[in-house]
């Protein structure tokens, strides 16, 4: 597990969005994940007007800066930086690594989805901060269709990428432990805690997990 820089604290348990999963209001879920130990929101919505995810990502900005939580806006550079958003996330549809760069500045972070090693690779050379591998297991909450890595395949990839590798995809607190036994420099869930009948409390044992695996 490489050493986090300031810049990317709270990378080790990120919790992506996806409101049409919440049987209860966003916000409140984000409110319990904060409190059960996640460090950081990435706001991934799909299907919002521009007006509609500013509001949202404004309410969310307020919820995290709070509690001293970071919040990563999926792909709208310009939705980050109206609320002061803490960086932008990337995918392969979206604006080039370096522009994005410009835009925000060299103090946000840029994180990157890749599913292979070669777009890790590519990731890291355009210069990114993190990317997020996935998906790790099986999961039926994902808008691609794309045949699981397994611990092994990220293993793989951890020894050859040298920025702060995040794992997504199928993540519970029934396997995160094989998945950080794989050397990942962080957890990234959604339907762990979005659908959970407690949020809080799934976040805690996944964050607990997380912990004791860095105390080793």
């Amino acid at each position: 597990m490489k050493i986090m820089s300031d810049s990317s604290e709270g990378l080790g348990f990120i919790l992506i969005t996806d409101r049409k999963l919440c049987e209860t209001n966003l916000t409140d879920i984000i409110k319990q994940a904060i409190e059960g130990g996640i460090g950081t929101v990435q706001l991934r919505e799909k299907g919002l007007s521009t007006v509609a995810l500013y509001r949202l990502a404004k309410e969310i900005r307020e919820i995290t800066d709070k509690r001293n939580v970071k919040l990563i806006i999926n792909d709208r550079v310009d939705i980050a930086i109206a609320v002061g958003a803490d960086g932008v996330h990337l995918g392969w549809q979206s604006m080039e690594a370096g522009i994005v760069r410009s835009m925000v500045g060299q103090d946000k972070l840029i994180g990157f989805s890749a599913h292979s090693l070669a777009e890790a690779e590519r990731a890291e050379n355009s210069g990114v901060d993190y990317i997020t591998i996935s998906p790790v297991f099986d999961t039926a909450n994902k808008d691609y269709y794309l045949t699981p890595l397994g611990v092994d395949e990220i293993g793989k990839i951890m020894e050859q990428i040298n920025i702060p590798v995040i794992a997504l995809g199928g993540i519970n607190e029934n396997n995160v432990n094989i998945v950080l036994d794989s050397g990942v420099d962080g957890i990234a869930v959604i339907s762990a805690i979005l659908q959970s009948d407690s949020p809080v409390q799934s976040a805690t044992r996944i964050y607990r997990k997380i912990i004791e695996f860095k105390l080793k």
